[in-house]
């Protein structure tokens, strides 16, 4: 028996709908990347882990929808940020947590995302975050699915801090080291460019 099977199952959510603004105006999660889309790398990394695999999306549709098991979208047409999408995500997902990361993370690795799960499985309860070194990356998260009402109401509210919820909702660290590769952002062209490894 595998570490991913003593885990509780949990839908998984990638967040590719926002403008792309560093990318100038591109949709990064379709963005070539060692000849293939960037969400490419982390559909192939996840796609084992779950039966529940969501992709939240606002634009180019039909190439996302043959990667994932649902699509999701903002409610709104003005690109209103990640709590959009990670709301979008809890409302539907299957399971009972929702594992989410950015569509611009490439490097990510399973023992990263199931560390991430057990985390939580761990917490009674609470979301788990990364934090590297002292920096916590709220959208590499999983959260308990029965917090999504506490979501939406923060949303309702003006809330737009997913680390703010979180951080409500009494969120535990997956420590990582200051400047852990895994967690390399390309959300530039010039990092598209100088990641090699």
């Amino acid at each position: 028996m595998t570490a991913s099977d003593t885990l509780a199952p949990c839908s998984i959510l990638m967040l590719a709908g926002g403008q792309g603004q560093r990318m100038g105006g591109r949709d990064k999660g379709l963005i070539l990347w060692r000849g293939e889309p960037l969400i490419k790398h982390l559909q192939r990394l996840t796609r084992p882990l779950t039966d529940d695999l969501i992709i939240s999306c606002n634009r180019n549709h039909e190439q996302y929808r043959l990667l994932a098991d649902q699509l999701v979208h903002d409610d709104q047409c003005d690109f209103p940020g990640p709590y959009a999408g990670i709301r979008a995500g809890l409302a539907v997902a299957r399971h009972d947590f929702l594992l989410v990361m950015p569509c611009d993370t490439p490097l990510l690795d399973v023992e990263l995302l199931q560390g991430l799960r057990q985390t939580a499985a761990n917490d009674l309860g609470k979301p788990a975050m990364v934090r590297q070194g002292e920096q916590w990356e709220p959208l590499l998260c999983c959260i308990p699915v029965i917090h999504r009402q506490v979501f939406e109401q923060h949303w309702l509210q003006g809330q737009r801090s997913p680390r703010r919820t979180m951080a409500e909702l009494g969120a535990v660290a997956l420590q990582c080291e200051a400047n852990d590769p895994r967690l390399a952002n390309l959300n530039t062209p010039d990092l598209l460019i100088d990641i090699r490894q």
